[in-house]
């Protein structure tokens, strides 16, 4: 089969022997496959990658000296099973699958290691116990987003976002899209996005951020208006005194009314959720400086070197952050089914696909935030212009 194949950071189209699938796993003819910023991110940095993940517990990811086929966000056609699999998806229909595969080794994150090939190929092989089928009709372009979007839903989901509370999103690339396209399936009022490039601003009020601000220009935090989030230690202390004078004055017991309140969640002050989406030194930082006091941050991004954060800052705001990555299996079930329901429009973020020769040049174009979000590859095209 053909594949594209990255080596010491150079991507090629080669010939490969046809996948084989083994013990219950799925032999899949890719219909579609996404360039997903950690492909770019990989390219570049595997061996950065690669140690962090050493002192994780995991020592199979690619490095710059492998030959490895990228790609996990996929939707392929059932060509054939392995030996013992159940076939619960059948033949010839179209289906997605959770990226890990299980080798003699270990298992390895699909399209990110030599033991785990992935999408940017003809064919692949898949967990058929990771494996989904693509409900509805839901065409391959569409199916093939259910792992990017997952990302974005298990982000959410970890945010805690109340319908009536503010939800921030710091970078419009693609998984920034996917944050906010999921925060309005959560049914979020109020989203904000921010980002410095005008076409990625411009989707993202097509995938239905309610305010979209250009950070060069304006404040996202000042665009939140009024909402009654502290600012400063200076309103926090006197906010405190002014609840204890009015709560000095009741008939009971103020103890036993600001315990009412804390188990309500009341005694808190209200503040926004961040979601931090572009990766980069400096930003959440320069998120915890700016952000009001008691705001929830959710680190997206994955920023690739080290990075520096001042937590005398985030002690003295209470600011809370939190990291995520990936996705439950019912996550991404979840995020399946409500691209095939409608509930979810991400086809906004699709703005081009190749074949497989074009793939090192969609790598280049994906440089341009103005360019282009989501570019999908179709191995059965010749196109070479994203």
């Amino acid at each position: 089969m053909k594949a594209v194949v990255c080596h010491q950071k150079n991507l090629a189209v080669a010939d490969l022997p046809d996948p084989e699938p083994g013990p219950g796993q799925v032999l899949l003819a890719v219909r579609r496959c996404g360039i997903c910023g950690s492909d770019l991110h990989a390219r570049h940095s595997s061996d950065e990658l690669a140690d962090v993940l050493v002192e994780t517990g995991y020592d199979g990811f690619m490095r710059g000296g492998d030959s490895v086929v990228l790609g996990h966000e996929f939707c392929g056609e059932v060509v054939d099973h392995g030996p013992g699999a159940r076939k619960t998806i059948r033949s010839g229909q179209l289906a997605v699958a959770l990226p890990l595969l299980r080798r003699p080794d270990g298992v390895h994150p699909i399209g990110l290691a030599t033991g785990a090939p992935g999408a940017y190929a003809e064919q692949i092989v898949v967990e058929e116990t990771l494996t989904l089928p693509v409900p509805n009709g839901l065409a391959p372009p569409i199916a093939a987003l259910t792992e990017p979007m997952a990302i974005g839903w298990h982000a959410v989901r970890r945010g805690e976002v109340k319908k009536n509370r503010a939800a921030i999103v710091i970078g419009c690339g693609p998984i920034g899209l996917a944050v906010i396209l999921m925060l309005k399936a959560r049914g979020v009022r109020t989203v904000i996005a921010s980002d410095f490039s005008a076409g990625r601003r411009a989707l993202a009020t097509r995938c239905g951020a309610d305010v979209v601000v250009d950070p060069a220009a304006e404040s996202p935090w000042s665009s939140m208006g009024s909402r009654g989030y502290l600012t400063s230690v200076t309103a926090a202390g006197d906010l405190l005194l002014d609840t204890m004078g009015k709560l000095e004055r009741l008939p009971v017991s103020w103890h036993h009314v600001f315990r009412v309140a804390d188990r309500l969640g009341a005694a808190t002050p209200k503040a926004p959720v961040v979601f931090e989406c572009v990766g980069v030194p400096g930003v959440i930082d320069q998120i915890v400086s700016a952000a009001p006091l008691f705001s929830r941050v959710v680190v997206v991004g994955v920023c690739m070197g080290d990075d520096r954060i001042r937590p005398s800052m985030a002690i003295n705001k209470e600011i809370e952050l939190r990291f995520v990555l990936g996705y439950s299996p019912l996550e991404f079930r979840d995020t399946l089914h409500m691209l095939a329901e409608g509930k979810v429009n991400p086809s906004p973020l699709v703005t081009g696909t190749v074949g497989l020769p074009g793939v090192a040049g969609a790598f280049e174009a994906l440089a341009d935030p103005e360019a282009h979000a989501k570019v999908l590859i179709d191995p059965a095209s010749d196109a070479t212009i994203a």
